[in-house]
């Protein structure tokens, strides 16, 4: 079996290593470099720095670890930014490790698909060159969306892509947008040392997430000194020789030396030969499948943001191991009712399962269990005391349905949970599960035991 597949990103190289683990012979078109965004230009490259920005809040907070520090501690821009493009190439030459050690053949250049079985590949460098296959994989991912009225330039009104390689710390800067990319940059330049300002259109910041969970990080910004205007829209920017203007949807100017815009993401489904060969286009441009990754072109099949799912690097690889399943004669689907999603804002944010004004909406019935990382003493010993874990259960069966958590770890944390929606655990079966100590993982037991009023670290109410 001869399968071509098309970007080389978390959906389309994990296709591509699992199609050549089931015997198939692989050929995978990138048009830049293996990672996609996630590795290149989004999860790994905001992660390294976020490492450098959570060190350099701990340096500075380091007399009430009990540690004298003899001057001062500072950003260095340029450091911090190789160090990433170091991450970076690091966890790119893996992928073309994994590549080689599989046999998988990668060809670089721009594809596009002139039948179901041929991709055309046109090169930098030498002349065009054909792939033909049995399968195809469409795996192109996504990108920074764009609106008129906010148009990058690549220095003053900024994608994410640009903000992830700013030669110099910017002494403002205004984000359009509280989603998670949004919020992730305001925690990461705040505490390089700019002035931020948020503009959320929506009435809360991780509008997304749990009403609790955003209501404390709104809280943990405000203490940050970050400035959040939700309700508000941005109408135009322009930038001048004292900085970007914006105009904001209630009248108000702001100027700030950069603006990141940050409002989500466009599909890569265009320019591809997808609707010249048939392949069915939604209405959002994203490529439409099934829950078995299969367009509607026999033999073609799409995984990752393209398809405008949810736009998270774990479901694109899940998509890819699924796809390569199939054309290989398997017959497996995609269950997305138990996706952990994690926002690596400061403190963290993860998620699993259902958000409890979902669950009201949908008339459950549902009882819910709070504790705060206060009272863990681990999370005293680490001095990260803010945040609290939530589990939310059926009232009637008390199994878990949702879970959320802000606070140190929380993304590592979440993973518990997480297996507990998928087994139909009950809060009890996580109450009496002994939990290590001292952990921040304990939270977890209290808050499940707080689902029947039995926190033994809750204060009688």
């Amino acid at each position: 079996m001869r399968i071509a597949v098309l970007g080389a990103g978390p959906g389309g190289y994990v296709a591509a290593i699992r199609a050549a683990q089931l015997g198939a012979e692989v050929t995978v078109i990138e048009d830049t470099e293996v990672g996609g965004t996630c590795l290149n230009r989004g999860c790994i490259p905001t992660k390294t720095m976020i490492a450098s920005t959570d060190l350099l809040a701990k340096a500075r907070n380091l007399d009430r670890y009990g540690i004298d520090l003899a001057g001062s501690v500072s950003p260095n821009m340029e450091k911090i930014i190789g160090r990433k493009n170091r991450v970076v190439a690091t966890q790119v030459k893996g992928i073309r490790g994994l590549f080689k050690s599989w046999g998988v053949t990668l060809m670089q250049g721009r594809g596009v698909m002139t039948s179901p079985n041929r991709i055309t590949v046109t090169r930098a460098e030498g002349p065009p060159g054909e792939v033909d296959a049995d399968r195809l994989i469409i795996a192109t991912g996504s990108r920074p969306a764009r609106i008129p009225a906010l148009p990058f330039d690549g220095r003053s009104v900024l994608s994410s892509t640009e903000a992830l390689n700013m030669a110099a710390i910017p002494s403002s800067l205004l984000i359009v947008g509280a989603g998670v990319i949004g919020c992730e940059f305001a925690c990461i330049f705040r505490e390089l040392g700019s002035e931020v300002t948020v503009v959320e259109m929506l009435d809360r910041a991780v509008a997304n997430e749990d009403r609790e969970i955003s209501e404390l990080l709104e809280k943990e910004l405000k203490k940050k000194k970050i400035r959040l205007l939700t309700n508000t829209g941005v109408s135009k920017v322009e930038a001048r020789d004292d900085g970007v203007h914006a105009w904001l949807s209630d009248g108000r100017e702001l100027v700030a030396e950069k603006v990141l815009v940050s409002i989500g993401r466009a599909f890569n489904s265009e320019g591809i030969g997808a609707e010249a060969i048939g392949v069915r286009i939604g209405s959002r441009k994203e490529i439409v499948v099934n829950e078995k990754m299969e367009t509607s072109v026999p033999g073609v099949y799409a995984v990752g943001d393209v398809t405008g799912g949810m736009l998270l690097a774990h479901v694109a690889s899940t998509q890819g191991r699924i796809a390569a399943q199939n054309c290989m004669g398997g017959d497996m689907t995609l269950d997305c009712r138990v996706v952990p999603a994690a926002v690596f804002t400061s403190p963290e944010i993860a998620s699993v399962g259902m958000r409890q004004q979902e669950a009201e909406l949908q008339g459950l019935g549902i009882r819910i269990g709070r504790f705060q990382f206060r009272g863990l003493g681990k999370a005293h010993a680490i001095d990260e005391i803010a945040g609290f874990l939530k589990i939310i259960a059926d009232a009637k069966t008390e199994e878990v349905v949702g879970a959320h958590i802000i606070g140190p770890h929380a993304s590592d944390l979440i993973h518990e949970m997480a297996v507990a929606i998928r087994k139909g655990l009950t809060a009890r079966d996580i109450a009496h599960t002994i939990h290590a100590h001292p952990t921040l993982a304990e939270g977890l037991l209290e808050a499940a035991e707080d689902v029947y009023g039995e926190s033994v670290h809750v204060p009688k109410k």
